[in-house]
C-alpha cells in the first residue's frame, strides 16, 4: 500500500457538488492499493499514518504524531498513485490490484480505521471527488508498506 499524507489546518472531499467529509487540524491521506497487499498491510499502513510523528511540539519539533494531538484523518481512495511511471510519458498501473480488490482492502482500511481511532473521515472509493485542503507547513511524506 502507498500513501501520501499531508498535514492540513483543514482538508474535505466532496462528490457531485455534496461533501462527504471534512476535518480541521490533523492529515489528509491518500491511499493506493497495490497487488501483494493485505489486511495485514492495511493494519500496518494505519499505524504509520497515526504514529507517523510530523506535527510540532512545544519547541517546533517534528516530534507529535495524529494520536498525540487527537487530529482529524481524511482517507482518499487515489488508485492512481500506484501508478509505475519509471518510463515513458503516460503512467501504467500494472502495479495496481484490481478495482475489487482495491474496493475491498480501502473499505476493510477504513474500517479498521474506524475502530481503532475516533476522527475518522472518509472518500468513496470509485467516486469522481473533488479533495480541497490547507497543505500546513506545507508537510508531505509518502508512506510504503
Amino acid at each position: 500500500m502507498i500513501t501520501i499524507i499531508q498535514r492540513v489546518t483543514q482538508a474535505q472531499v466532496s462528490i457531485a457538488d455534496k461533501q462527504v467529509g471534512s476535518i480541521e487540524r490533523g492529515i489528509l491521506a491518500l491511499v493506493a492499493i497495490e497487488k501483494l497487499d493485505s489486511e495485514k498491510s492495511a493494519q500496518r499502513l494505519f499505524e504509520r499514518i497515526v504514529n507517523y510523528r510530523i506535527f510540532p511540539d512545544v519547541e517546533n519539533r517534528m516530534n507529535l504524531s495524529l494520536n498525540n494531538i487527537q487530529g482529524g484523518l481524511l482517507l482518499i481512495p487515489q488508485f492512481t498513485l500506484a501508478a509505475d511511471t519509471n518510463s515513458g510519458n503516460r503512467p501504467s498501473f500494472t502495479p495496481a490490484a484490481t478495482p475489487e480488490k482495491s474496493a475491498e482492502l480501502f473499505n476493510y482500511f477504513v474500517s479498521h480505521a474506524k475502530c481503532s481511532y475516533p476522527y475518522i473521515q472518509t472518500g468513496e472509493f470509485g467516486a469522481d471527488m473533488q479533495v480541497s485542503l490547507i497543505n500546513d507547513g506545507p508537510v508531505t511524506f509518502t508512506l510504503k508498506v
